[in-house]
């Protein structure tokens, strides 16, 4: 239980490692294109090897497409929510939909719409991440490794977006302190819940975090990592994915 909370504490860390690059330095949005590029392929292994091929194994073609299905449209749905009310653009650090700096109440709206879809897509990675030390064979380097890395990017985007919404440093990094915070009990929580659930039901549920993820990839992580990092974001992608599988195979 107590390993679950730390790494989820972990791997969620490293947004607010983003967000301190994107305080203090001067990254070009290319290379955080390209370093969210490279965490979507991680992702997508760690999704794959963890997830849904220990759901096959445990509970079969239907658990799993249950949950999988579930996972996506339930994503699906939050993440429609969450846009409508200013969080459309949280992994971008561009401005917002106005094209201009928000102002007052519309500030307020986005940030913490920006703040809603940060802890949205943080909650499946995290379950995934507790789930994967229920077999006991200790903490996944493939899922540490693709959600630290794909957690990076988030924060810089994230970060850059909020303070062109007016928000202080103050403010970015109690929300920031925040995620990490949900991320780590939602690994814990993650750890506690499955542990208690029948083979089918730990496949159908860990299916769904894996749907939810490949969602999330797809709708937040995949369109700004090419409208900031271009064509080269394809080859990127292909070699964190390249990385999770070696990861996988040789840890």
């Amino acid at each position: 239980m107590w390993s679950a909370l730390l790494w989820g504490g972990i791997s969620a860390s490293a947004v607010v490692l983003g967000a301190l690059a994107a305080l203090f330095l001067r990254i070009k949005k290319r290379y955080i294109g390209w370093i969210m590029a490279f965490g979507v392929g991680t992702l997508i292994g760690a999704a794959a090897f963890e997830l849904l091929g220990d759901a096959l194994e445990d509970g079969g073609v239907l658990a799993t497409g249950i949950g999988f299905t579930a996972g996506a449209l339930v994503y699906t749905v939050f993440d429609l929510i969450v846009s409508r009310r200013g969080g459309s653009n949280r992994k971008r650090s561009g401005k917002d939909d106005s094209g201009s700096k928000a102002a007052g109440g519309e500030a307020d709206q986005s940030g913490l719409g920006i703040f809603a879809g940060t802890v949205m897509d943080a909650i499946p990675e995290s379950i995934m991440l507790g789930a994967s030390l229920i077999a006991g064979n200790g903490i996944s380097v493939v899922l540490v490794a693709s959600i630290f890395v794909s957690n990076i990017p988030e924060g810089l985007s994230s970060t850059v977006g909020l303070q062109k919404n007016g928000y202080s440093r103050k403010k970015i990094f109690l929300m920031w302190g925040s995620v990490l915070l949900v991320s780590a009990l939602a690994a814990m929580g993650g750890y506690l819940f499955l542990e208690q659930l029948s083979g089918e039901m730990k496949a159908a549920i860990g299916a769904f975090a894996g749907g939810g993820i490949i969602a999330m990839l797809c709708s937040t992580m995949m369109p700004e990592a090419f409208e900031e990092g271009g064509p080269a974001v394809g080859f990127i992608a292909s070699m964190g994915l390249l990385t999770a599988i070696l990861l996988d195979t040789f840890s």
